[in-house]
């Protein structure tokens, strides 16, 4: 249970005691919120000493009586309305004096509720619950405010570092081809157009990973849910990579002994096999084999084994976050965005399944794809 921290700003000894009795033993439960939460009532005689308080430990909820001695409830209030940064907490202002003047006074200098004395213990129950709520809900909106900024901070920095090597890199070739010493040498000419193409390829492949994992968190694509061989896919997908398979010797294979149907978006297929089948042969090694398993069904399963590098199991529980890249001396050479792998398991889920990984270094990886032959979405849309 947490505990939230109610600081009682009231002259009268009685008043003061009353308000700790109703709550001190109140726990409360909200539909919209989870966990249990309960109260710790502090205590001030006057406006003066509940600022020091304040200042000393902010509370959770200032339970503030307008009429005090000295420094009244409205001055306290309008001492805290002026703070930087402005306060966490939220202030319940109770009156035998409750006018609409005073209300709209008390407010504009950031009152949230008022409780005319005299009340129940019901009645402060009541707005203590309902200050409760609102403070948990700003906080928790808060929250996830500074949660986006950060992400959006962090997703910038990753881009921006990412582009910032390849683009230095070709800036370099470029200033190399304009040496006319150099610049003039057909092998140092092919050589610098070459590591520039590749330069673009990993930057064009970042651009096309965010994209697709943009649009598929943001629910903005259209997702066109057909009929569909799953193997057909499949073969298109290792078209695709072949001739960069070919160059290096390694060979792909799909086993497929059966028909294997679905219902899902063609467009979330191919970009999850040609994920997984680009990696399965960029991490691999020459000479090396790729081999695609399909298997239908109620739950179609997708393997893509390879005999590449392999990863630890450190690295594997790290492998389907956004921007992660396994990186050791094996893989330092090798250009990626650390997105590919967050879109297939992403588009797994999205089709009402998961993704795995088992590999072993120095013998390969065998990633597992299970989801549902109708997507979920097409099995609410299906009539009856």
């Amino acid at each position: 249970m947490e505990t939230l921290r109610v600081l009682m700003v009231e002259d009268e000894a009685a008043m003061r005691a009353a308000v700790s009795r109703a709550l001190s033993r109140y726990t409360l439960r909200l539909p919209d919120i989870e966990g249990e939460y309960g109260f710790a009532i502090e205590e001030a005689g006057s406006a003066e000493e509940g600022l020091a308080r304040i200042e000393a430990s902010p509370p959770d909820i200032v339970l503030l009586d307008h009429k005090l001695p000295g420094m009244s409830g409205v001055e306290l209030l309008g001492i805290l309305a002026e703070k930087q940064p402005p306060v966490s907490f939220l202030t319940v202002m109770m009156t035998a004096y409750a006018t609409l003047e005073n209300a709209v006074v008390a407010t504009k200098r950031g009152a949230y509720d008022f409780l005319a004395k005299p009340f129940t213990p019901d009645e402060l129950r009541s707005v203590v619950s309902k200050t409760t709520r609102h403070l948990l809900l700003t906080r928790e909106t808060r929250r996830l405010a500074q949660e986006k900024r950060q992400v959006r901070f962090q997703l910038l920095s990753v881009i921006v570092h990412e582009l910032k090597a390849p683009l230095a890199a070709i800036e370099g070739y470029l200033y190399l081809l304009q040496d006319p010493g150099t610049g003039s040498d057909p092998a140092v000419y092919k050589k610098a157009v070459d590591r520039s193409l590749v330069r673009i390829g990993g930057m064009r492949k970042l651009i096309t990973d965010l994209l697709d994992l943009t649009r598929i968190e943001s629910g903005q694509k259209r997702r066109e849910l057909v009929p569909l061989e799953l193997a057909d896919v499949a073969r298109a997908a290792i078209e695709s990579v072949q001739p960069e398979a070919e160059r290096r010797g390694i060979a792909v294979t799909l086993h497929a002994p059966a028909p294997v149907p679905m219902v899902a978006d063609r467009a979330e297929m191919e970009i999850l096999f040609n994920n997984l089948l680009t990696n399965a042969v960029k991490y691999n090694r020459d000479g090396g084999t790729v081999t695609v398993r399909l298997t239908g069904g109620e739950r179609v399963r997708i393997e893509v084994a390879d005999t590449g590098i392999g990863m630890t199991p450190e690295e594997t529980a790290r492998l389907f976050h956004e921007f992660v890249r396994i990186k050791n001396e094996k893989t330092r050479n090798i250009p990626g965005s650390g997105l590919g792998l967050s879109v297939v398991r992403k588009l797994a889920h999205l089709n009402g399944g998961e993704v795995t990984v088992e590999s072993s270094p120095g013998v390969g990886s065998t990633f597992t794809v299970e989801i549902a032959a109708h997507s979920p979405e097409a099995q609410e849309t299906e009539p009856e």
